[in-house]
């Protein structure tokens, strides 16, 4: 029987690949939660593991036939536990979120107090956002940043953890652009003897690479996203660490519980062969430094748009992502999206801390480094993706104009 081919199966779907592979070539991407995965790590995820049911865990599943699968998913365990330096992992959740949500099925009854950093100021829905399950199935106390630094309130968390005593504290950020001093937050939940989760899915690989502390020797549960800077498919992890196991000896069982069979069906054991690929990618020297020239790209960046009077928060970043203040320039966060979508640079409309306009108008913009660092750009590159953003942003009739420029410079710098 002749092999068919995506092509003559389905054209519409063919060319709409074919479409966003050429969008992605000929454009920077620098949504800070976007990366390019390897050719590798897409192999996987087309396998033949895709079709095999394997509910249950290694050993212990509720179908035949998966002597092969317990084998790749104990792989996929084993290289997350020495990456991180933890003693367990679970590896099943679909992505972020519902990992978040086990995290929250392990540990709380509904209606117990939990928090997290407000949805505004960088925190994610998952941590106790109004419109999220995390606020609407439990009592939920957000902590924030600073109004005049935009640093995270280390001493007003302190003051609500002692007036609100959560029994779990979210920390992690989707728009936070400085480290976490993961030591003073073990302080914080210690004052009422709370978990202390810490949510690494953006700086995941900036972690594995050094360049960002680890949350492994203070926090209780770790939970991640396995795409973002770690470069893998779109999945998620939950780790427990040492201190979680003193403070609790069976914490690793209530998560596998809250997962599956809590939570979730059948695990995705494609997307976890893809999952212990990336592990194995990240654990190489390669890695490392790619983790680093993400910092200093993000870096370069960032000092080359103050110099262009864009206003950041923070004044500047410490990790992969940089968010902008834009008022002083006199445009909205989806007016800039807009103008550098035209330009081929894409970034996302984001809040502000104390932004005074609407989440579907936002104040700022959000970007970032991974992605292009993948693709081989270094600080020069920096300094001339500066140069366009400014101009499109001040100049939006020269979008067309910069995107050929674009052009240019990206077929130096293929995809994966």
């Amino acid at each position: 029987m002749k092999k068919k081919t995506l092509k003559s199966v389905d054209p519409v779907i063919y060319e709409l690949i074919e479409a966003e592979r050429k969008r992605r070539q000929e454009g920077l991407e620098m949504i800070p939660s976007e990366n390019h995965a390897s050719p590798a790590v897409l192999a996987v995820l087309s396998s033949i593991l895709n079709d095999k049911y394997a509910e249950g865990y290694p050993q212990k599943r509720y179908y035949g036939g998966n002597e092969i699968i317990d084998k790749v998913e104990s792989l996929c365990q084993e290289r997350a536990k020495k990456l991180f330096g933890v003693p367990y992992v679970n590896v099943q959740p679909y992505s972020g979120s519902p990992a978040n949500q086990a995290v929250y099925f392990a540990l709380c009854q509904p209606g117990e107090t939990v928090m997290g950093m407000v949805l505004p100021h960088g925190g994610h829905l998952t941590h106790g956002w109004k419109v999220n399950f995390s606020a609407k199935y439990y009592r939920s106390v957000q902590y924030g940043v600073d109004e005049k630094t935009h640093l995270l309130d280390y001493d007003g968390m302190a003051k609500l953890v002692q007036e609100f005593r959560p029994r779990l504290i979210w920390v992690g950020a989707t728009a936070y652009p400085r480290i976490f001093d993961w030591q003073k937050l073990r302080q914080i939940a210690d004052l009422c003897g709370a978990y202390l989760c810490a949510d690494i899915a953006h700086i995941a690989g900036l972690i594995v690479a050094g360049v960002h502390p680890s949350p492994v020797p203070f926090s209780h549960i770790i939970t991640t996203t396995t795409h973002k800077t770690l470069r893998g498919p779109r999945g998620g992890m939950i780790m427990v660490t040492e201190e979680g196991l003193k403070k609790d000896p069976e914490l690793g069982q209530k998560i596998d519980k809250a997962v599956f069979p809590g939570l979730q069906g059948g695990p995705h054991e494609h997307q976890i062969g893809a999952i212990a690929v990336c592990l194995k990618e990240a654990a190489t020297p390669a890695f490392r430094k790619y983790g680093k020239q993400v910092i200093k790209n993000a870096q370069v960046l960032a000092n080359e748009l103050i110099k262009c009077g864009f206003n950041l928060i923070t004044g500047g970043t410490d990790n992969h992502l940089i968010l902008i203040d834009l008022r002083n320039k006199g445009v909205s966060g989806q007016e800039a999206e807009t103008r550098l979508d035209k330009a081929g640079i894409t970034v996302n409309k984001n809040t502000i801390p104390f932004d005074p306009n609407p989440p579907f108008k936002p104040s700022g913009i959000r970007l970032g480094t991974p992605a292009l660092t993948t693709r081989g750009m270094k600080e020069k590159e920096m300094k001339q993706v500066a140069k366009w953003i400014n101009e499109a942003i001040s100049h939006p009739e020269s979008c067309a104009k910069i995107r050929s420029e674009v052009k240019k410079l990206c077929r130096k710098f293929p995809i994966p």
